[in-house]
Formats: C-alpha cells, structure tokens, sequence
C-alpha cells in the first residue's frame, strides 16, 4: 500500500480538536483560533498626524511656495498622546508630531521641513493636499473588520493587531495531546549507566522534542519491556488521554515483536500494517476507542522519517494547522544515487538553492548522527536509479 493511501485513511478517521481555551495574547502565536477576531473600534480611533509638522486647512496654504510664504497663527500643540482641543479659524495651523492627534477643522499637515519651524507664528513654503500626512479614522481598521479568521493560525503580526486593538484575550483551540510509548527491554534511560546489551532510548526524545517544539503536549509517556499484557494495559491509558498515539518498536515479525498482538488485545482497529516505503515497512496504522495510534518502527532513522511521513499530516488535520502538511518541491540532483530499490525509498539528503546533495553514504536505518547534515527526504520511487542532474523529489525534514 503507498503511504498516501495509508495516510488517507487515518485521514478518514480522526476528527479535528473542538475543545477551546483562552489565553494571553502574548502566548496566542502559533495557536489556532476558534472564532473570528474582529474590531471593535477603528483604528487608529482619532485622526493624527502622519509625520512631524503642523495641522493645517488645505485652502489657507494653496497658494504657499518659498517665494511667497504663508504665514499660519499656532494656535498651540499637541504630541503623541496629547489630546487638546483647539478651535479652527483661517489661516491658523497646530503644531503636531508624528502620531499626534489632530484637531477638527484641520485636514491636513504641512511637515516641518516646509515651515520656518514658527513657534507663536510659522511660515509656510508649499502646499498641500487634503488629507496630505493625515491619518483619517479607521485608516487601518475599521469597527467590524476581521483580524483574525477562525481556523487561521495566529502569526506574530496578528498578535501585533490584536494588542493595537487592546485585545487581551483570545480564544483557540486547546493543544493537541499526544501519547508516546517506547517498547523494547533493550532501552536505557538517560542519566544511567549502559549495561552490555542495552542502549539509551533516542527516539523518545526527538518524538518527545519534535511534538513540543510545535507547541503540542505530551500528555502520556511509557518506556515498556517486551510484556504484552504491559503494552496492552499502556495502549488503553494512552488513548484515554491523549489525541493521538505514537508507539517505537515492536511493530515486525520478530519474536519480540509484540505490538500487532497487543493492539489487537486492546480491540485496536487496524488499518494499515506494511506500507511501500523503505525504512519502515512494517509502520501499522490503527485506531482505538476513536484515536489514532501510529506505530513506528524501532530503528531511530525508519522512525523518524515514518514519523514525519504520518504524524504532520495527522497533526495538521487535528489542528487545522495546515503549515504542518510537507513542504513538496522538485529540485537537481547533484551525484549520483545507483542503488535500485524494490520499495520506495526515502533517502536522507540536503538540499539548497533547488539542488540536492547527499552528504553522507552511509544510509542504515539504525544511524541518525548523520542526519544532523540534512534538511530533506529524497523520495525515490521503487525499482529507480538516480543520476547527477536529474529532476528529483524532496520533502521538508521539519526535525533539522
């Protein structure tokens, strides 16, 4: 089965987070909102002045030029966050500066530059338009405009508008919660010596870093050994309280590959088992009490990528956050990749400028170290041989 086929029917399953919470705006980036933002009042909300210089009536300087001057009566001033009041008559001018509200009867400002800088009288050298250096009402937003569309993740500048329209508060959806078990007797915590035979449990870091990193929250985490009735008991609790599970290890046929027994034990349903994609062949795809479950292999590099080959897309669907779906794009290939395949192969590569490279040779599912020079996965498709210049697919690789 191609994986996107495996992916369309996960698809099928899940359902869009639907839980809502209100946060600070200043911890709304990034999150996805969950009604239209709009304003409430325009901004700006009074007329002001655009630069430094001086309000004045249009039609009392028309006819100023350096040669002939026009002199204006200030009748006072006012700076950004003033708000005083001054009474229009002809030929008469407020010195404001930049963002300074402007009082009624003047439609425009001359800047300073284009006066003698006059205290108690100013000298006019050009004329200006109506509304020239003039922030009218609503100039930026007006009352009922929407800022923010509900579904749309909310970007730094949103927030920027939100805070202009004194916007505390905002209503999203809650995080994604997801689940992660580790399986394998073999595992070593962190912070512990390595006996012989065991190694330290990697991938539930990056999975663990990976979810975070987007904000996401990691609501149950298990390291299980090779106990079925323990990975079964894990798999029910995960579901209980997470959107999404992801498992490592145990997926294959070996002797202690113990998952596919467990799930069915739990009365997972089932909906892939063995996909076309090297590594990661045997990734299973189920669904228990309604949440999807993703079970990845227990090498670190087939892990990875089937991670980032499902998880995105489901997190995507989940969160309405579609910024999480790959980033696919056509590039050059720069040497040579003879290997033939017989499945479809994703193979660790960099790519920049529209062309990639494959810094290492050494592509084992079981090493990761190299991946650290990579920001892509070059999709090649079974039974293909690759030579330097041709046209390639890549996808983003989202953990670099």
């Amino acid at each position: 089965m191609e994986i996107e086929e495996c992916i369309g029917l996960f698809l099928e399953k899940v359902t869009p987070v639907s839980e809502t919470e209100r946060v600070h705006v200043t911890k709304a980036c990034g999150r996805v909102a969950a009604k239209d933002i709009c304003v409430t009042e325009p901004v700006p909300a009074f007329p002001k002045s655009a630069m430094d210089g001086y309000a004045v009536c249009a039609s009392d300087i028309e006819h100023a030029s350096k040669e002939n001057p026009i002199v204006l009566n200030v009748l006072g001033e006012n700076c950004a966050g003033d708000c005083n009041e001054f009474s229009y008559v002809q030929n008469s001018a407020v010195r404001v500066m930049t963002g300074a509200y402007i009082p009624e009867g003047f439609d425009a400002v001359i800047r300073q530059e284009d006066t003698d800088y006059g205290m108690d009288k100013a000298a006019v050298f050009a004329p200006v338009k109506p509304y020239m250096n003039y922030c009218k009402i609503g100039e930026d937003m007006k009352a009922g405009e929407t800022v923010v569309e509900k579904d749309s993740r909310i970007t730094p500048l949103q927030v920027g508008l939100l805070a202009s329209i004194g916007m505390e508060y905002a209503d999203v959806y809650r995080q994604l919660l997801v689940a992660l078990i580790s399986t394998g007797s073999e595992l070593t915590p962190i912070g512990t010596a390595l006996k012989k035979g065991k190694i330290y449990n990697s991938i539930l870091y990056i999975l663990r870093a990976a979810v975070e990193r987007e904000g996401f929250v990691v609501s149950y985490e298990r390291v299980c050994a090779d106990e079925e009735l323990s990975l079964e008991r894990m798999l029910t609790e995960a579901a209980d309280c997470a959107d999404i599970v992801i498992t490592t290890g145990g997926v294959s046929v070996g002797k202690k590959d113990l998952l596919p027994a467990a799930l069915e034990r739990a009365g997972a349903k089932r909906l892939f088992a063995r996909a076309n994609i090297q590594p990661g062949t045997p990734t299973i795809g189920s669904v228990l009490n309604g949440i999807p479950i993703l079970s990845l292999s227990g090498n670190p590099y087939a892990a990875v990528v089937n991670f980032e080959i499902y998880f995105w897309e489901l997190a995507a669907a989940m969160t309405r956050n579609h910024g999480l779906n790959p980033v696919v794009r056509t590039a050059v290939l720069k040497s040579d990749y003879p290997k033939i395949n017989k499945l479809r192969r994703f193979v660790r590569a960099y790519e920049e400028h529209g062309e990639v490279f494959l810094p290492t040779q050494t592509h084992a599912s079981s090493v990761i170290s190299n991946m650290t020079q990579c920001n892509c996965y070059l999709d090649i498709a079974a039974g293909t041989a690759l030579s330097a210049g041709d046209a390639v697919t890549v996808r983003n690789m989202r953990l670099c």
